[in-house]
């Protein structure tokens, strides 16, 4: 696996490609997959890929690579349990 950060963080990336390719690296794990979505995990959060027709075709847990083809309508970051906090939780801090 490629050398952390100096903040602690294994560095990573996300490429998209033509809405139907995502090359990601540095992903620590990938919990479920099925043909309309893909939930991976890096150090920066958890990273959900929804689409149609998605398939994996390739995923290296000792580089930390993951590719994901298919018809790609959404990518988003959710942050872990230790970043969470909406707005109340930071109104109520």
């Amino acid at each position: 696996m490629t050398e952390p950060e100096k903040n602690g963080k294994t560095p990573h990336s996300l490429t998209l490609e033509n809405r139907h390719i995502v090359k990601a690296t540095g992903v620590a794990r990938v919990d479920s997959f099925d043909e309309e979505t893909v939930i991976a995990y890096t150090d920066y959060g958890q990273l959900v890929i929804k689409g149609q027709k998605l398939k994996i075709s390739e995923l290296n847990m000792d580089t930390g690579k993951l590719s994901v083809e298919g018809e790609v309508v959404s990518m988003t970051y959710v942050a872990g349990r230790e970043d969470q906090g909406g707005f109340f939780a930071r109104l109520f801090r």
